[in-house]
């Protein structure tokens, strides 16, 4: 893939699956937080397995648009868009009622300095989203951050893994888990606890930072030794699957792909394909925040883009000076300062 748009032909190609399960779903979807580095791919993807599908469904995405190209991008693909500021309760409560909701609003990155912005945006609007649509069923994003660091020789952290998040953001992503569990028990609203743990396209993602510093000659620090990904089509599609998996009390659900990568190892991947010796400082430390996602395997099947495709396509993306989000997972961060 050479272009945006082939890349977003691509992540946006629905299966077979899931054309079959959006079939056994009633009624329109309503994606919260649309505008982030997800949401347009998901609502695409969405639409476009309604729509081969045959189904008489809507896709509705809320977000600020602070991009406005943004909104005529998924109004041009069929999806209908509604502006909206969700820590507004005016504007919260003018939403439609909608029966399924994929909950992807929140805040990581800038955290430190802004908590008190971050925990509302994490902990208090998950209350009044969960009121306001306690009628239907909901996937709601969460993190792997809200696991503590695991041994790298353990078999990761499983959904019944004690969580112990390390710093704010952690945190206040377990706060939503608990606000959003307190709702599903009180108001019997069916949940999905999507914890996903590093979803990856070739314009961001632990991948291409990898990458870059191996293409760019870049030091790059093995402290945290060890990684989770998953293709970002293959978690959108699991988030939409996931409307079928939805029960009261709230369900937890991880989500990353089967291996547990070697930082070492993809660095010197990337390589070998860009003919150039990779750099790298400290060593592997015997722990690293890695999850344990066999149970999403064994709903939804492991994911259609394998690692090594990974590594081809974001290797060929970075030499052909692909365009990029500029936005750093901060993957290496291990005192959860976001």
């Amino acid at each position: 893939m050479r272009t945006i748009e082939e890349l977003e032909n691509f992540l946006t190609e629905p299966s077979t699956v899931l054309i079959e399960d959006l079939a056994k779903i009633d009624g329109d979807i309503l994606i919260l937080g649309v505008g982030g580095k997800m949401g347009p791919t998901l609502a695409k993807l969405a639409k476009r397995a309604i729509d081969k599908a045959g189904l008489e469904k809507r896709v509705i995405g809320v977000s600020r648009f602070s991009n406005g190209m943004l909104r005529v991008e998924l109004e041009q693909a069929g999806i209908e868009t509604i502006t909206a500021d969700l820590l507004n309760e005016t504007e919260l409560e003018a939403l439609p009622d909608v029966k399924n909701i994929i909950y992807m609003a929140g805040n990581k990155f800038g955290t430190v300095g802004n908590e008190h912005f971050t925990w509302a945006m994490n902990a208090y609007l998950p209350g009044r989203l969960a009121e306001k649509f306690k009628d239907s069923r909901i996937v709601a994003f969460s993190s792997g951050n809200v696991y503590p660091l695991t041994t790298v020789v353990s078999s990761n952290c499983s959904e019944d893994t004690p969580v112990n998040p390390v710093g704010e953001y952690g945190q206040s992503c377990l706060g939503r888990e608990r606000i959003l569990t307190y709702f599903s028990h009180k108001n019997k609203t069916p949940m999905v606890i999507f914890r996903l743990n590093y979803a990856i396209d070739l314009r961001y993602g632990v991948l291409l930072e990898v990458a870059k510093q191996v293409y760019e000659g870049n030091e790059i620090d093995l402290t945290m030794g060890n990684v989770n990904v998953i293709w970002q089509g293959d978690a959108n599609e699991y988030a939409i699957r996931s409307l079928l998996h939805c029960k009261a009390p709230a369900t937890i659900l991880n989500v990353t792909g089967p291996e547990t990568i070697s930082v070492r190892w993809l660095a010197e991947e990337f390589g070998k394909h860009f003919g150039k010796k990779a750099i790298f400082i400290n060593e592997e430390d015997p722990k690293a925040l890695l999850n344990n996602a066999s149970k999403a395997h064994r709903l939804f099947g492991y994911p259609k883009v394998s690692l090594r495709e990974m590594i081809d396509m974001i290797a060929e993306w970075v030499a052909n000076d692909g365009a990029t989000h500029n936005k750093p997972t901060h993957f290496q961060e291990r005192e959860g300062a976001f």
